[in-house]
């Protein structure tokens, strides 16, 4: 065991939590329009999308997983700013772990090559416990349990060397293993995605340098898109969702001039890709997601409200004309 590993003690289990939230997805399979199977050495698969229909409780229930039973998602009306589209609100009193430990799509995973390769970015609890990230050795988090369930925005399932893989980083067998399918089409995929409007957040925030323990709570909302028949469109306006519509309040420690400068460097609209619906901006760096500057990646407005000083700052708008266009309306 590494002395990161051993001082990296966790403060709570996430996939412990998630655990009861996963035997109710499974258990309202039908209710949802989820398809539950094996695989061949035992491990659970729930098909949110793929030939089962899912739908947008399925969403919000998985969004709820995927940030380890640290966080609450809701749908609610939209308002005048966004057309009136349906909101996913999330929100967590632990949102570093919630976000950064758990819902975010950190661990990358691949089999096979050419045109029948296996390609997913997994989130969910399950990443704490198999940890082959350099990022929880920042958050300085582990966690054990004798279960682990992921997130895979997928449109097949993982063939079995890859849940090989995953169950042997968890030093799991594999019938302890859940793995959530949610293609990016889907109505759950769509809702499971657009509740990540605080993790992206976060992640730019951290990205930013700002120290992550200043930062005591959060809440993201952004418009739930239509979804497309087709990925790209489909990818597009979820991205868009966040960039244009996605608004976050983050509650924070710590000098105001540093508050003030996260406000003003986090929102979208400070990346210099900032302007075009995202899926036009994939196509021009020839769909190459490492050219397109990271810092575009985060919600169109946020606010920062500094705990010790009681000041608040605002950064960036939201841009319904461009969602308007992103979502076909």
């Amino acid at each position: 065991m590494t002395a990161a590993l051993r001082e990296a003690v966790p403060k709570v289990s996430v996939n412990a939590l998630a655990a009861p939230r996963v035997a109710e997805l499974v258990a309202a399979a039908d209710a949802l329009r989820l398809g539950i199977s094996a695989s061949e050495r035992g491990a659970t698969l729930v098909d949110a999308g793929i030939a089962a229909r899912g739908g947008l409780e399925a969403g919000r229930r998985i969004a709820e997983i995927c940030m380890g039973g640290l966080g609450s998602v809701a749908l609610a009306p939209g308002d005048g700013e966004t057309g009136g589209l349906t909101q996913v609100h999330a929100h967590s009193a632990d949102p570093i772990i919630a976000c950064l430990a758990s819902q975010y799509a950190g661990w990358s995973l691949a089999h096979g090559e050419g045109k029948g390769a296996f390609r997913a970015l997994a989130s969910g609890p399950g990443r704490a416990i198999a940890r082959r990230e350099p990022l929880f050795d920042e958050l300085r988090y582990a966690d054990r349990f004798d279960r682990a369930v992921f997130v895979l925005e997928v449109d097949r399932a993982p063939p079995e060397p890859v849940i090989d893989k995953i169950a042997r980083d968890c030093a799991l067998v594999p019938d302890r293993i859940t793995l959530v399918l949610t293609p990016t089409r889907s109505l759950a995929g769509t809702v499971q995605i657009v509740a990540r409007a605080l993790e992206v957040a976060l992640h730019k925030a951290h990205a930013l340098g700002f120290a992550l323990d200043r930062i005591v709570d959060g809440v993201g909302t952004a418009p739930l898109p239509p979804p497309a028949p087709d990925f790209l469109a489909a990818m597009g306006r979820t991205n868009d969702a966040i960039l244009f519509g996605g608004r976050v309040t983050l509650y924070v420690d710590g000098p105001d001039a540093d508050a003030e400068r996260l406000a003003r460097e986090l929102p979208a609209s400070a990346s210099r890709d900032y302007g075009k619906p995202f899926a036009e901006i994939f196509k021009d760096y020839q769909f190459d997601f490492y050219k397109i500057d990271p810092m575009l990646f985060a919600p169109a407005e946020v606010t920062v409200c500094n705990l010790g000083s009681g000041r608040s700052f605002r950064g960036g708008r939201r841009d319904l004309a461009r969602l308007v266009e992103s979502f076909g309306l």
